[in-house]
């Protein structure tokens, strides 16, 4: 072979290389990318492959079985908060609030409500009010107290909450909170007939108490339960009792959760992976929890349409969920 011919031969050859090198390329990319959300999501490399593969995102969209909104920007209302929101109050503000936060139960409640107030669902989707009752402090307030008397380990000691008020860091309160959080979530998983029996029974413990601060709370809650279950009249006459479903006090409560064990608030929009809805809107509408960790599951509201349960995997969340972090919310105070 001449030398013309085999400089020929060996750029071919260099081609070919610089080709396939070039070929390789996207595979390499989608193998870190399927390396890095294996590793955010805690799964193995061929599950966290075939989420990808069947996931199809568009830019900025995720799986649901990763990241955190807490306060989803298509959640409307006056008085919406947003996280920078939060951290650019001023810093008596700050304390004032986290002081609230750090007394249970009543406290903790109001501060829950105030930072997670009513708001409606995104217009057109049929989707309806979030966050919302009437009842929602006393609801939260009574769960508290449940926990305090069933489970009194979980509740976090009130000198040391009180300290941590002082830094005006209501993360840090989250934090220390967090179990008593989780198991305050848990009893609104409970049927509510037996849910509300053991209010019953905090509440008389309450009452009780030779602790007089616990035993004026225990009163004042005491009244609030009877007004919740104060038969009402229908069109007829007739009188009828309801027992509260909790709704908003659990969504409260999967929005808090979502701080410090991330998730997705109520509220997020998601496009959903399911075969029988594949490629859908929804809009999350409630959280499903375990033990510990993120969420198990998702209860999703279909646009103009019914009412599912998905994994996170089977659901891809949209762009821009969180709310802007340069949204000014100073005229809240």
């Amino acid at each position: 072979m001449g030398r013309s011919a085999q400089d020929r031969s060996a750029k071919d050859r260099s081609g070919q290389g610089r080709s396939a090198q070039g070929r390789a390329k996207p595979g390499r990319a989608r193998q870190r990318a399927i390396r890095a959300h294996a590793a955010a999501v805690g799964v193995s490399y061929s599950v966290a492959a075939r989420q990808l593969d069947g996931a199809i995102l568009r830019p900025g969209e995720t799986l649901a079985c990763g990241g955190r909104t807490v306060y989803p920007a298509a959640v409307q209302g006056a008085t919406r908060w947003s996280i920078s929101a939060r951290a650019r109050r001023p810093p008596d503000a700050r304390v004032r609030d986290a002081r609230r936060a750090a007394e249970l139960p009543a406290g903790r409640a109001e501060h829950l409500v105030e930072r997670f107030p009513p708001a409606r669902g995104p217009v057109g989707t049929r989707v309806g009010p979030l966050y919302q009752g009437a009842d929602c402090p006393g609801i939260l307030a009574m769960l508290y107290l449940v926990i305090a008397h069933d489970l009194p380990q979980l509740v976090p000691g009130a000198d040391d909450l009180a300290w941590m008020a002082e830094l005006g860091e209501e993360t840090a309160l989250d934090l220390a909170c967090v179990e008593l959080d989780r198991a305050a979530r848990r009893l609104l998983d409970d049927d509510l007939a037996g849910l509300w029996r053991r209010v019953a029974n905090a509440l008389d413990a309450a009452e009780r108490s030779p602790d007089p601060v616990v035993a004026a709370e225990g009163r004042r809650l005491r009244a609030c339960y009877q007004i919740m279950m104060t038969p009402q009249e229908d069109g007829h006459g007739e009188l009828f009792a309801v027992l509260p479903e909790g709704d908003g006090a659990r969504q409260i409560l999967d929005a808090l959760l979502t701080g410090p064990d991330g998730g997705h608030a109520p509220g997020t929009q998601v496009r959903l992976l399911r075969p029988d809805y594949l490629g859908r809107r929804g809009t999350v509408i409630g959280l499903i929890w375990g033990e510990n960790g993120p969420p198990l599951g998702y209860q999703v509201r279909v646009h103009n349409g019914g009412l599912v349960t998905s994994a996170p995997e089977e659901l891809i969340v949209l762009a821009g969920q969180e709310s802007d972090l340069t949204h000014d919310l100073s005229s809240m105070g």
